[in-house]
């Protein structure tokens, strides 16, 4: 296996100007990961139009929003240790076994512990991208479009069977993103389709516009919703170094959470929600033999943090090798690739490594500029918590409006791109999510073009998408991931209700 790539990618990721690209990356992003609810992809969705619009290489573009991403990450643990409110889905976790700690006074000391987990779970994660990814994108080569249609499918089962607890509503957003993506001119007819005599939307709905509509200007308004129910923030820090002890008695619940995080987000459409989850419920089964999780437990602390970190790592093997997003953040992030006209997939590698090795190197070194940054600057951080939300939502609107004007020029985006939030934020309150619509979206194009090409090879004979092995093996993939989970679900019931029978 050559790694000529990754060498190439460090020549790339540690010139002064991507070092301080990656490190403004890593500071907004810690930032933006500590208020509450706000996450990654609001970030992201807000600098990837501005970092276009300055001309940033594809590459650099790449590294920053990397580096937001997984700063991000780190951020969430401290609104979720100092307020017990998760950063994002990701926190959840975190906060089970944090704020008890900052409770009982050891406010520093998770913090602390929680940045050494995540720097652990991060360095993991990124050495397996390194490995998997030239592996995968090997495999993919072989590729044809009916496989491609094929992934797509998996992926969108992927998706609603494990992204959150209600995937009827998952399975509804994808098929939204997948009407949104058919607005606009029909390549193969000439026909425009849906877009109601409007010449705007002859080229579709833009990324960005959709992006910054769904999640920052929904985000806006669910912040002026909750502005008058506010939370007491821990201030008291105690010391701010994990002791040695805590740190050894963490070490195995932390490498199995990078592992755990790690394969989860390989899978297409998980993400950290549904990772740190699994790693929590896993180290409580293994090590809580004495009832202490939910009490303030360093290991139900450690390990979702660190799985958090490792996923978002491993959403991006699926992403650049495949083209398929591991997660909503991810799927942004191509999304972004998608404005410089490169298309991720298994060619991505060898076509442009100084993308790819660019990226995988600014992880390891992302990592290490996180882990400095958060030690000592943690103090610095928790005081972004108490921004009022009468500067955070005009901040977070203004930076919208300049982000998607600045990319397209035009009024009717920005109308519309106010419209789009308006839907977002009614969906939110209907408990929608909205990372289903992007990866709808952002693969319902890809899925159409091959879904076309695959028809046209076979003179329009749809046994084409059951011809290859891979493509088999992909349908009973599909198939499984849709239906096991319902059938495990079916099982448990069956088997509460047998025990409670056997009670009475």
């Amino acid at each position: 296996m050559s790694f000529d790539y990754l060498w190439h990618g460090f020549a790339v990721a540690l010139t002064w100007q991507n070092l301080l690209i990656g490190f403004i990356g890593c500071f907004i992003g810690t930032m933006v990961g500590a208020l509450p609810a706000i996450g990654p992809i609001n970030g992201i969705a807000l600098l990837m139009p501005i970092a276009y619009t300055m001309g940033l290489p594809a590459e650099s573009t790449m590294i920053l929003l990397a580096a937001v991403y997984c700063g991000a990450e780190y951020g969430g643990r401290i609104s979720s240790i100092l307020l017990n409110v998760p950063g994002d889905a990701g926190a959840v976790m975190t906060a089970m076994d944090g704020y008890p700690m900052a409770k009982q006074g050891r406010a520093g000391e998770a913090l602390a512990l929680s940045g050494i987990s995540s720097f652990i779970g991060g360095i993991l994660g990124t050495l397996g991208l390194a490995l998997f990814a030239p592996m995968l994108s090997g495999l993919a080569i072989g590729f044809g479009p009916a496989e491609y249609f094929v992934l797509m499918i998996f992926a969108f089962a992927t998706l609603g069977s494990m992204v959150g607890s209600q995937p009827v509503k998952t399975l509804i957003g994808c098929v939204l993103g997948l009407m949104l993506a058919t607005v606009g001119l029909d390549a193969t007819s000439g026909a425009y389709r849906f877009t109601f005599n409007e010449p705007e939307l002859g080229d579709g709905i833009e990324f960005v516009v959709l992006v910054i509509g769904l999640f920052s200007v929904s985000e806006a308004m669910i912040i002026l919703e909750h502005q008058g129910k506010g939370v007491t923030v821990i201030r008291e820090l105690g010391r701010m170094t994990a002791r040695w002890a805590d740190v050894v008695k963490t070490t195995g619940a932390t490498l199995r959470g990078s592992l755990i995080g790690f394969v989860v987000g390989v899978l297409p459409g998980t993400g950290a929600s549904v990772s740190s989850a699994v790693s929590y419920t896993t180290e409580k089964r293994i090590s809580d033999t004495e009832g202490t999780f939910g009490k303030g437990d360093v290991r139900g602390l450690a390990a979702p943090e660190a799985a958090n970190n490792a996923t978002a790592c491993g959403a991006f093997v699926p992403m650049l090798t495949l083209g398929v997003p591991g997660s909503g953040t991810t799927a942004v992030m191509l999304g972004a690739l998608m404005l410089y006209n490169i298309q991720p997939g298994p060619m991505l590698l060898t076509e442009r490594p100084e993308v790819v090795g660019g990226l995988i190197a600014s992880l390891f070194v992302g990592n290490f500029i996180l882990l400095a940054l958060n030690l000592p600057l943690v103090n610095i951080f928790a005081r972004v918590l108490t921004v009022p939300n009468w500067l955070l939502v005009p901040g977070i609107l203004v930076l919208s409006v300049i982000g998607v004007y600045s990319t397209h020029a035009s009024v009717f985006s920005i109308f519309l791109m106010l419209g789009i939030g308006f839907v977002g934020w009614l969906m939110r309150k209907a408990g929608f999510d909205m990372a289903p619509i992007i990866l709808g979206f952002v693969l319902g194009r890809v899925m159409e073009v091959n879904l076309r090409n695959a028809l046209a090879i076979s003179g329009g004979e749809l046994s084409i998408l059951f011809s290859s092995t891979i493509c088999n093996v992909l349908w009973v993939m599909a198939a499984a991931v849709a239906i096991l989970p319902f059938y495990l679900s079916r099982r448990s019931k069956r088997r509460i209700a047998a025990a409670l029978a056997t009670a009475e």
